[in-house]
């Protein structure tokens, strides 16, 4: 039976450990364990080792320890620097025997403002925040480190993660406004059941130092940044938020919010379908909303 290393043990690995557990010996990177985590994984039959990607003296128990490893867990909050994979390439590095496949969850923040054009994988990087720099640089130390070593690296860049419990319901109840259409931007999302499969997809079919287009269909024809808070909206009966133009927003809302609402783009996830063979279950955001809210009729 392969073992596989799971790093970062959020919402989207979670959702992946029950398929991984029917087929692989399963160790999990916690740097904390609480008891409902500790419930969660022993019901999964999954191991979880000990250790913090900031305190590189933890690491030591990875080495040799997994055929596969499946990188969930996000950059530090400050930098332009994945100091975070830096330590795991290290921890790796340091046994006889290396993992054979690693799939890194990255963003397509990392393609910036592309003017609401369709963006393939071999666009080039253009990251206008920090946030996306760290992506950047996690990407570019595992395709080097893949490229020494051996491993095949696949990478898979997400747009806008979304769940039931991952909805901007607050904003939409405060009544945060959103861009009136002629500032407003092309989006991107796909549902976090949907990402964690295509990790999985990604360990089986992934190719060498590949990038993929994370993202549902929504793209064709594109989805508006403000028809999205609406479809959440409509989905649970809320009023939709109010427009306002881009010189309003900005003295409305955080910085953060606005750093969202200032990149389009629409993502081509021909080679994620092509190469991976990833079958969605929620192809829009429609989709993905109706599973969520629509009430079962009784028989």
């Amino acid at each position: 039976m392969q073992r596989i290393l799971v790093i970062g043990c959020g919402d989207v690995a979670r959702r992946a450990l029950p398929q991984l557990a029917k087929r692989h010996r399963v160790y999990a990177l916690v740097r904390s364990l609480d008891a409902s985590l500790a419930a969660e994984l022993a019901a999964l039959g999954v191991t979880p080792i000990r250790g913090d990607l900031d305190q590189p003296a933890t690491l030591r128990r990875i080495a040799n320890l997994a055929d596969l490893v499946l990188h969930f867990a996000p950059p530090p909050e400050h930098g332009n620097q994945d100091t975070r994979t830096r330590h795991l390439i290290a921890a790796l590095q340091r046994g006889k025997i290396l993992p054979r496949r690693l799939v890194y969850i990255s963003t397509s923040g990392v393609y910036g403002d592309c003017g609401g054009a369709w963006v393939s994988e071999t666009r080039c990087a253009a990251p206008a925040t920090s946030r996306a720099w760290r992506r950047v640089d996690a990407e570019r130390q595992l395709r080097r480190w893949g490229k020494r070593s051996g491993t095949t690296v696949s990478i898979l860049r997400a747009p806008g993660i979304y769940a039931a419990e991952r909805l901007p319901v607050e904003r939409i109840r405060r009544g945060d406004p959103v861009l009136c259409q002629e500032d407003d931007v092309f989006t991107n999302h796909i549902h976090a059941d949907d990402l964690a499969r295509c990790a999985l997809d990604a360990l089986r079919r992934g190719r060498p130092n590949r990038v993929y287009n994370a993202s549902d269909d929504s793209a064709e024809p594109g989805l508006r940044m403000a028809e999205w808070y609406d479809a959440i909206a409509d989905a649970m009966a809320l009023p939709r938020p109010p427009r306002v133009s881009r010189a309003a927003a900005e003295k409305l809302l955080h910085p953060l919010t606005l750093s969202f609402m200032s990149e389009s783009r629409r993502l081509d996830n021909t080679r994620l379908k092509r190469e991976l063979r990833a079958r969605l279950a929620y192809p829009t955001v429609a989709a993905g909303l109706a599973g969520m809210f629509t009430t079962p009729k009784e028989s």
